[in-house]
């Protein structure tokens, strides 16, 4: 997968990702998150890449996007689990 910072700080950060679907999930857990004060995505145009906007307050930007990760993770997880007690 492709990322690219675009601008970085402690408390806030813009990052280019090329998937809709990966950018619009992270916005969704990052915004459970109370650390984080604002989370967005934005896309100037539908042929180009979305790019997610995070700016934090008590932890930094980095640490959210990477908690966020791990929840989308174990959720993840937990369904592949659910799916296959089905069989």
């Amino acid at each position: 997968m492709e990322l690219e910072i675009l601008k970085s700080s402690k408390e806030e950060i813009e990052v280019r990702l090329e998937n809709l679907t990966l950018v619009e999930i992270l916005r969704v857990y990052l915004n459970k998150d109370s650390g984080v004060s604002f989370a967005a995505w934005k896309r100037e145009h539908p042929s180009e890449k979305p790019i997610l906007k995070v700016v934090t307050k008590g932890k930094t930007a980095k640490k959210a996007i990477a908690d966020a990760v791990k929840e989308i993770t174990k959720d993840l997880d937990k369904i592949e689990s659910d799916f296959k007690k089905m069989k």
